[in-house]
């Protein structure tokens, strides 16, 4: 397990960026996919739907075709088809954890994150023999919001968690993509996010939206 002081590499933070990023982070395997290029967020329903993982597995591929790095939390569902869709097709994927690095969850996704530890970047912000609780994945979600260009909500229901990273996105001022059957299914926190300016992602369209997220967590913005 290796450490770095978030603020020690990350410079020029908005104050609401600032305020919003941890102190420190414990990662294990490639760093630099923090240091270059464009990081989407990829994430949604835990009990996805089989439409759901289509879309998730599509997404996905797109990014990587494109050079972009999956990001997700390595939950079931969406969040592990985005992480496996990433490395079946040779791409990069980051995992963002609510638990600290040596611990599972859920457990049946432990080959699967001993395989982005050791290829990829698995990162925490959480140290070892933190005592983990449910409010440490919405503030896993704010970090996941944060080391990406972009976010994209393949499917969710009203409850879902995936509503902590949509709003964090668009409070940092990232870009913030849900897919038109989200909106379709009258989820009231995704119609309210399109007022704060939320995009739906449709088949259609997907491609030249996504192709345009600007970079804003580039190379340049890290100091080491």
């Amino acid at each position: 397990m290796n450490q770095h002081p978030y603020h020690t590499y990350y410079s020029n933070l908005t104050p609401i960026e600032k305020k919003s990023s941890p102190r420190e982070l414990f990662f294990k395997g490639d760093f630099s996919l923090l240091e270059n290029g464009r990081r989407v967020s990829v994430v949604g329903s835990r009990k996805v739907s089989d439409l759901g993982v289509r879309r998730a597995r599509k997404i996905s591929k797109f990014l990587v075709e494109n050079n972009i790095t999956v990001v997700s939390g390595l939950a079931e569902g969406v969040d592990a088809t985005a992480h496996k869709t990433a490395i079946e097709l040779g791409g990069h994927t980051i995992a963002v954890i609510g638990t600290p690095l040596d611990k599972y969850f859920p457990a049946a996704n432990k080959s699967l994150q001993d395989i982005i530890a050791k290829d990829h970047l698995l990162i925490s912000q959480f140290p070892v023999g933190y005592p983990t609780t449910n409010k440490d994945f919405p503030i896993r979600n704010r970090t996941m919001a944060l080391i990406s260009d972009a976010t994209i909500i393949i499917e969710a229901n009203e409850k879902s968690g995936t509503r902590h990273q949509g709003w964090e996105a668009l409070r940092l001022g990232r870009e913030l993509f849900i897919m038109e059957n989200v909106i379709n299914e009258n989820i009231s926190w995704a119609k309210e996010m399109l007022n704060y300016g939320a995009q739906i992602l449709t088949n259609d369209d997907y491609d030249d939206l996504i192709l345009d997220i600007p970079y804003l967590t580039a190379k340049a913005d890290y100091a080491f």
